[in-house]
């Protein structure tokens, strides 16, 4: 991942300015989810913005697109406040799943239960200071550790040590991937980009105009009124095949749309996929054929998240 701080007097006025989301009602420790986007309403990039003080805020971003990111924030930072590139201050670890809790706590005098979904804490994990962030990309419980990277390599071995009673293992992208897409979580790249909305991307609760100015506010609100022209949904598949991304989608014969990601779901034991159609076709139980090597194969759209974890 790639992070920037944002500090300085006008911090929040910037970090408003700049993601879709409504920071000035995030609480000292907590933490959501937010896009930065272009003045014609496209993703430059989706983060996680946390409140470490009033005048400072932390940003987690798409490291493929980090660089990017803190240009386009310096590009709009017409506040006294500074912007900060500082991954290289970072290594980031995830624990994810069901025993992350009991895991981890055996590394840190955090109190882990008092960490709420979606908020943070300072703290320590094995005697290096550490943010420990109950989020994650996996639709499972977790957390998400920033340490010093010289840190990184010995807290990771400390990790798989103090979960080996509760079978831990290393994951890599394509366990994240599986993972992220069964609970319906988006990919830059995939589901969003530069030519796609948070509207489209059913995204819009990550969207609040009524916050004040925001880069991009003027074309989401005139999107908004005039209406979206095509959406993104789940599907399954129904006959042999697995609908993979940037796969082209037919209703009733003709090309309708394409896949954004599309996977086995081991979770599931189903092939699945999420997939951009025009509105009117973007409704539950809508038959869709995806195109898999020349050949149309039958599919389904469905609810999701495919996969929603137990409380």
């Amino acid at each position: 991942m790639g992070e920037i701080d944002i500090t300085g007097p006008e911090a929040l006025r910037l970090t408003e300015y700049v993601t879709t989301n409504a920071a000035g009602r995030l609480k000292t420790g907590q933490i959501h989810y937010s896009g930065l986007l272009y003045e014609h309403g496209g993703f430059v990039d989706d983060v996680l913005v946390h409140k470490v003080d009033d005048d400072h805020y932390f940003l987690c971003v798409n490291a493929s697109n980090q660089e990017k990111d803190f240009e386009h924030i310096r590009a709009h930072n017409h506040f006294d406040a500074q912007v900060r590139l500082s991954s290289d201050d970072y290594a980031q670890i995830a624990i994810q799943g069901p025993h992350a809790r009991a895991t981890l706590q055996k590394l840190t005098a955090t109190d882990l239960a008092a960490i709420r979904y979606y908020w943070f804490a300072d703290g320590a994990v094995s005697n290096t200071l550490a943010r420990i962030a109950r989020t994650g990309y996996t639709g499972e419980d977790g957390y998400e550790i920033y340490v010093a990277p010289a840190e990184g390599p010995r807290l990771w071995h400390e990790i798989l040590d103090a979960g080996k009673e509760f079978g831990i293992k290393p994951c890599g992208l394509g366990a994240r991937n599986t993972l992220r897409l069964e609970a319906k979580m988006a990919l830059y790249g995939h589901e969003i980009h530069a030519s796609i909305t948070p509207w489209e991307a059913d995204l819009g609760w990550i969207v609040k105009l009524d916050k004040g100015d925001f880069v991009g506010r003027a074309a989401l609100a005139k999107q908004k009124e005039q209406g979206i022209q095509r959406k993104l949904i789940g599907f399954e598949m129904t006959g042999r095949g697995i609908g993979r991304d940037g796969y082209e989608v037919l209703v009733d014969g003709a090309p309708a749309g394409w896949v954004t990601s599309g996977s086995p779901a081991p979770a599931l034991n189903k092939n699945i996929g999420l997939c951009y159609l025009p509105v009117a076709e973007a409704r539950i139980g809508r038959a869709i054929e995806v195109v898999i090597r020349s050949q149309p194969v039958a599919a389904v759209t469905v609810e999701t998240p495919f996969y929603k974890r137990a409380k």
